[in-house]
């Protein structure tokens, strides 16, 4: 003998508790030199004849004022800019260098605003001897010998404060760093940067 039961609705409020969301500025001065490497068009069409698996043409010529221009981040307004995940993920990297912030929390807790940081400061091309497997390549990419960019902090203060998002973007630009060679890739020193300090000039 089967018994049906009967369904129960039921009307109570859920209590959801507010978020405290706040913004919050952070300047960041350079101290090395920043390498940009953003995906040229060149790249993206190669990776995806790779995928397709379309036949491979002769190899291009290689013209370093081309690969030096797209190595570059640009703007709409014609600027130079750095991706602000690069920052986020500095900062959620150097977790691993403090107590009392975990990564976990730090993914979820705050946010670097847009896409693209504007870069302050003015590029130069430069030349390096790369690595690829067995193969030696010469890369031609941009260079920003001086740098310093704003960035715009979105975070939730229920859960992280001001002053923790200020000391993880210093230990992040001390032992992380951001933009090719830098020490998270067990790079050579380069994109390194502090939180400016109040008084300092730049």
């Amino acid at each position: 003998m089967t018994r049906k039961m009967k369904s129960v609705t039921t009307t109570e409020a859920i209590s959801l508790p507010a978020l405290d969301i706040r913004f919050l500025k952070v300047r960041v001065v350079g101290d090395s030199p920043l390498i940009c490497h953003a995906w040229s068009e060149k790249a993206r069409r190669q990776m995806l004849d790779k995928q397709m698996k379309k036949a491979r043409g002769a190899k291009e010529a290689k013209d370093p004022q081309r690969d030096y221009e797209e190595s570059l981040y640009r703007l709409p307004d014609g600027g130079y800019g750095f991706p602000a995940i690069a920052f986020k993920r500095a900062a959620v990297s150097a977790c691993r260098n403090i107590e009392g912030v975990t990564m976990s929390l730090a993914r979820g807790a705050f946010h670097v605003v847009g896409e693209l940081v504007p870069l302050e400061g003015e590029p130069r091309m430069r030349e390096d001897m790369v690595r690829i497997q067995m193969t030696t390549d010469i890369r031609y990419r941009a260079e920003f010998p001086t740098w310093a960019a704003e960035l715009t902090i979105r975070y939730n203060a229920r859960i992280i404060s001001m002053e923790q998002i200020v000391h993880l973007l210093n230990v992040a630009g001390f032992a992380v760093g951001i933009g090719e060679r830098r020490p998270e890739r067990q790079g050579d020193g380069y994109g390194l940067f502090h939180v400016r300090r109040e008084g300092e000039s730049s």
